[in-house]
């Protein structure tokens, strides 16, 4: 095993030997490298005041740039990356990047303390050649809070960026980054050591398997979306990990005539496309879990093994029928998703056995599955409670039935009573709000600070009322649409 990781910073290669397995990018940039324009705002991944660029290859040898949140991203997952701050744009000229002269002719800074996660989640978008009309600027400035709220200057900034990003050429940029990326590419475990804490970076899912069986103790890391609050915010300590990034196989998505199989380290941000083609609604779900900083580092496998009752992708996968392949060493087994998960905090995976797909029955048509989340604002929260439906209707009957929601139990869970009230009978208002008694029977949600119990469940009768009424009427009467998609 190599013990050293090595990546780019600004065009500068760094090669580190020993550095604390849970260094976050954020610190070292700071503290080492002295590169202060990325900030700390609020070191759990919300506020984009540390966003940086993280170029790495991609499966199939181009390069794939995203913006990332540096306060929660670990320094051993960054090992065959190229990153740029802030302070890299305009290092080889007096002039300003185009990025950020945007910004200053738009009077797009105030304070100026958020400024450079603004500038570095536009650049990423510049660099991908994304145009950024209105409704594409909210999207990519969605994980970027402004504490002086000048979001109008910014927006006026992404769209002459959007129009600048078209028009430039970019590829001896391209040429330089793509070059400094294979330099890195290697197919060699890595073992980083610092005192007593040790981290594992395998490069294949046999590797993988292999080394958490001899160390089932280790936490695995795939985005740190969840675990980088472990440490920035519980200030775990975390002896032994195993991060996933480099693990290819493990980021495949394959499509055949029967199932859709998502690798467990797809991130949100790789699969959202395949999703929302295949099921429009599930697309509009992945574009409301976090924001985009946060669909590009979480995975959907992390969020289903860390289990949470309130992640949004369970329902979904849930109502579809999915299920999951976990491996220890050289074995593995499938199970259903909804069995996976036993109490709260606690699935179905043992020792040393870790998740290494989803596989999804591409039996539901795409009118079918509806999906809905409940949260206190649009962009980047937490759900309240997130409901999916996937209901068969044939001649006025409903023939099948698949209810699933999170926020309601201490596990992602079906709705038993509903279906079964629902099987068998018409499909009329009268036969919805009869089955709609019987969600109390399926769950006994809690209070707490997003919602009350009283409120979850009548949301969650009324959502079943909103897919009856979906089938009725066009979708554009029933919610608000915007840029091709329902908002839900």
């Amino acid at each position: 095993m190599r013990d050293t990781i090595s990546f780019y910073l600004n065009d500068e290669l760094k090669v580190l030997r020993s550095v604390a397995p849970t260094q976050t990018l954020l610190r070292y940039l700071r503290e080492d490298e002295k590169l202060c324009g990325t900030k700390e705002g609020c070191a759990e991944g919300d506020c984009g005041a540390c966003t940086v660029n993280v170029s790495t290859l991609s499966a199939d040898g181009a390069v794939k740039r995203e913006a990332i949140n540096a306060c929660i991203r670990f320094i051993p997952s960054l090992d065959g990356a190229s990153i740029t701050t802030v302070e890299g744009l305009a290092r080889d000229s007096d002039a300003p990047h185009p990025v950020q002269r945007a910004m200053m002719d738009s009077d797009a800074s105030q304070c100026g303390f958020c400024t450079p996660g603004f500038v570095m989640s536009l650049y990423t978008a510049y660099r991908n050649r994304t145009m950024l009309p209105l409704a594409a600027a909210n999207d990519v400035l969605a994980g970027n809070l402004c504490r002086c709220t000048g979001y109008g200057p910014i927006l006026t900034a992404a769209e002459e960026i959007g129009h600048a990003a078209k028009a430039a050429d970019q590829s001896n940029d391209d040429g330089v980054e793509l070059e400094q990326l294979r330099s890195l590419d290697h197919q060699e475990p890595v073992e980083i050591k610092h005192g007593a804490a040790r981290a594992f970076l395998p490069v294949t899912s046999d590797q993988l398997a292999e080394i958490y069986a001899t160390h089932p103790d280790a936490t695995l890391i795939a985005g740190a979306t969840d675990v980088g609050l472990w440490v920035t915010k519980a200030r775990r300590r975390l002896p032994k990990v195993i991060f996933l990034n480099r693990v290819r196989d493990l980021t495949s998505i394959k499509r055949s005539e029967q199932e859709l199989v998502i690798g467990a380290s797809v991130t949100y941000s790789d699969a959202i496309d395949v999703l929302a083609q295949i099921y429009p609604d599930l697309g509009e779900l992945v574009r409301r879990i976090g924001a985009v900083q946060v669909r590009n580092a979480g995975t959907i496998g992390g969020n289903i093994a860390n289990g949470s009752p309130i992640g949004d992708m369970p329902p979904a996968l849930i109502a579809l029928d999915a299920k999951l392949v976990l491996r220890c060493g050289p074995q593995r087994r499938t199970l259903l998703l909804e069995d996976f998960f036993l109490a709260y905090g606690r699935q179905d995976r043992k020792p040393g056995e870790f998740v290494e797909a989803v596989r999804v029955p591409l039996k539901t048509a795409a009118d079918e599955l509806k999906c809905y989340k409940i949260s206190k604002r649009f962009d980047q929260d937490i759900s309240a409670l997130c409901g999916c439906f996937n209901i068969k209707i044939s001649d006025g009957v409903v023939a099948a039935a698949r209810i699933a929601f999170g926020g309601m139990a201490a596990t992602p869970k079906r709705a038993l009573s509903v279906e079964t009230a629902l099987v068998g009978k018409r499909w009329d208002q009268a036969s919805v709000e009869l089955a709609m008694r019987e969600f109390s029977k399926d769950y006994t949600p809690m209070s707490d600070m997003r919602a009350s119990a009283t409120y979850r469940l009548r949301a969650a009768q009324n959502l079943l009322l909103k897919y009856f009424i979906e089938t009725q009427a066009p979708l554009a009467q029933t919610r608000l649409v915007g840029h091709g998609n329902a908002f839900l």
